[in-house]
Formats: C-alpha cells, sequence, structure tokens
C-alpha cells in the first residue's frame, strides 16, 4: 500500500516513521510514503497557502488552488482520497479494515488553520472525522489513520498479535498479566496457568464481556450474543467467579507455579 499525504508540516512525520511498526513495516516493503508539501504548490507570489475568509471571520483559511494542485499531482485511479472533517463519518476500528482490505493508494489530505476552502470537498471521495473535538491540524488525524491501518497489513506484525484485540471481535479485549504471579498481593487468575487453552479461552472471553459491557455500553448492546456468552454473562450476573469449569481446569492442569 501507498500513502500519500498533503500537508504543510511533512516534517511533523519524522520521528512516526523512524520508530516502532511503522518503520518495520517501511523495512519489509508493505507500506510507502510520500509527503507532499502544499506550500510547493501555491502560485502566490509570496508563497502564501491562507487567507482570510471572504465574508469575514477569525482567522485564516487555507486556500483551494494549491490544495487541489497539489492533490492533482499525485492522484490515480487506484487512488482513495480523504479528507480530514467534521462531517465525515467518525473513524473506527472497521474503517481501518475497510481500507486495508480496499488495498487501494491512500491520499490524505491534512487542513490546518481555520479550516479549508468550501471547493476542495468536491475533488476528494470520503471525509473522515477522528473524533468529536478540535485539532491544530489534520496531521495528527493523519497518524491515526496511518498507524491504525498499517499495522493491520500482511508482514507488518504477526497475525496473532491482531486478532483478539479490542474493536477486532466488537469486544474490549481480555485483561492481560506479566510475571511476577503476586505484585503487592494482586495475584494474576490461576486459570492462566493451568494450560487448558479452552478453559483460558473461555475466561478471556467472559472479561471481555466483563469489560465491554461496564465500560463500552455502546458496544455491548450491538453485540451478538452466542450461547456461550449468555452463559458466561449469567455466571457474572450471578457472582460465581470460579465456575466449575474454572475449578477443573485448574485441578486437572498443569501444576500451579506461584
Amino acid at each position: 500500500m501507498k500513502i500519500t499525504v498533503l500537508t504543510l508540516f511533512p516534517e511533523m512525520f519524522d520521528s512516526f516513521l523512524n520508530s516502532s511498526i511503522i518503520k518495520r513495516a517501511i523495512a519489509k516493503g508493505v507500506v510507502s510514503f510520500n509527503f507532499v508539501n502544499i506550500r510547493d504548490f501555491t502560485l502566490d507570489k509570496n508563497h502564501r497557502v491562507d487567507t482570510p475568509p471572504i465574508g469575514g471571520g477569525a482567522g485564516l483559511i487555507m486556500k483551494a488552488q494549491p490544495i487541489i494542485d497539489a492533490l492533482n499531482s499525485v492522484k490515480n485511479e487506484n487512488s482513495t482520497t480523504i479528507i480530514f472533517s467534521p462531517r465525515g463519518k467518525t473513524y473506527n476500528q472497521k474503517e481501518a479494515e475497510r481500507y486495508k482490505n480496499e488495498n487501494k493508494d491512500l491520499i490524505l489530505i491534512c487542513g490546518h488553520y481555520e479550516g479549508i476552502d468550501e471547493r476542495v470537498n468536491k475533488y476528494v471521495d470520503e471525509l473522515v472525522s477522528i473524533g468529536d473535538y478540535i485539532l491544530t491540524g489534520g496531521e495528527i488525524a493523519a497518524v491515526t489513520l496511518i498507524d491504525s491501518i498499517t499495522r493491520l497489513i500482511d508482514g507488518a506484525i504477526s497475525k496473532e498479535s491482531i486478532e483478539e484485540e479490542s474493536f477486532t471481535n466488537d469486544l474490549l479485549e481480555y485483561p492481560q498479566y506479566t510475571e511476577p504471579y503476586d505484585y503487592n498481593g494482586d495475584k494474576v487468575p490461576q486459570i492462566l496457568y493451568s494450560g487448558n487453552h479452552e478453559a483460558i479461552d473461555k475466561y478471556r472471553k467472559k472479561e471481555s464481556l466483563r469489560l465491554t459491557r461496564i465500560y463500552r455500553k455502546d458496544l455491548f448492546d450491538k453485540y451478538n450474543l452466542t450461547k456461550l456468552d449468555k452463559k458466561l454473562l449469567k455466571e457474572i450476573d450471578e457472582n460465581d467467579e470460579e465456575p466449575d469449569w474454572y475449578k477443573s481446569a485448574i485441578n486437572k492442569g498443569k501444576k500451579f507455579m506461584k
């Protein structure tokens, strides 16, 4: 996948591209980036890309001409052009997966200042919002999309690492633990030491259901419960923290190691 970013501040992406998963994905050739400085396309003799809004108002508005000319220099038949806007559909994990699965080049337009000339919207394919808050510019929103999409591309990270993450299955991820077993009296659940992977999976599903219902009721209400889910929720509601399957897994599993 090739991702092109139209921005006034390409230097904002330097450290991001040279660290962690993104750096490795670039090295493996699973994703490539192109950063286009919108200012390079302005026809203004003073190299300005912004101007006060017609009709008056606060702040400065980015001009249509340099943005559209910059876009036309990189747009192709296999590209999807995105502009970040409060009018856009709220971005989520399913949208990240859609962009990854479409396997098209992405062109991200980063606004700045008080806004962008309205006429630019006619030249883009999609409007995207990453949330109901105000940012100084679209660069941070672009980083959000780049990171969330790149990590899904085959070869960027191991497939197992993304199979059971929060939002992937419409539930929050289950709790994760590390050694030591006992830290200040707070102990790792014994089931995780049992060696019984079926029981561990059941425990983790139960905890995902529990956490999602507590912290993200909106997700929980949309989730289609299976027969097993309903049984696990009943155990939660009845405060049955160690049902028979849990006790059996510990008793019959590997020797519990503190």
